[in-house]
């Protein structure tokens, strides 16, 4: 992660929640697991093993499983360099502050450590990416689910948390990687992401409603 709670730093999950909770962390975490750094041959070996179905994420999971075992994982590697890394920058940069102001480190990131520290989050050592590196929001949106933080969070300040650091820009981050020039591998992963974040989305805005 790369974050870690100064509340319940041991990372375990409270008691209480949902089965259909636990696999909306799990897929919050997955796609961390994905973005925040070069893949490790483990992970790799775990999308290579990966399911799909006819569903828009079943379909792109199965053509990511696909790729994961045709592609060498340090060519994996290297399109992850060069997709969000690059020689100065990547061709992508996956920053709440970049996509919503044009810079980094700008007003969003302040927002977002005023509402981690409020929350008992902190920053995980060691880590030098801002806390608004998209897989951050991720790991932080599954530590409210699971209860990381202290106890789980309900579907109201969940969805708080999501409309207020995800959804305005995440969803266009994830467009991007799909059709970035530099994306073979982490294309289908732009579009679990996607797919996943519209289903969020539509949950929140159906919850409110009821």
């Amino acid at each position: 992660m790369l974050v870690n709670s100064a509340l319940q730093s041991d990372g375990t999950s409270s008691a209480g929640v949902l089965p259909e909770d636990s696999l909306r962390a799990d897929m919050y975490e997955f796609l961390a697991s994905l973005l925040r750094g070069e893949p490790g041959d483990d992970l790799i070996g775990h999308v290579a093993a990966l399911q799909g179905d006819s569903s828009a994420i079943g379909s792109a999971s199965s053509v990511l499983a696909t790729l994961a075992t045709k592609i060498a994982n340090d060519e994996i590697r290297d399109e992850y360099m060069r997709l969000f890394i690059g020689v100065g920058r990547g061709e992508i940069l996956p920053y709440a502050s970049y996509y919503l102001t044009g810079f980094l480190n700008d007003k969003p990131l302040a927002k977002l450590r005023n509402e981690m520290q409020a929350m008992g989050i902190e920053r995980a050592e060691g880590v030098k990416d801002p806390e608004d590196h998209i897989a951050s929001l991720f790991d932080i949106m599954a530590g409210l689910i699971r209860g990381s933080f202290g106890a789980p969070n309900d579907l109201a300040a969940q969805a708080a948390f999501f409309k207020t650091h995800i959804d305005p820009w995440a969803p266009l981050l994830m467009q991007d990687i799909e059709a970035a020039k530099s994306a073979v591998f982490y294309a289908p992963v732009g579009t679990i992401g996607r797919a996943f974040l519209e289903i969020e989305s539509e949950a929140f805005d159906m919850d409110e409603a009821g």
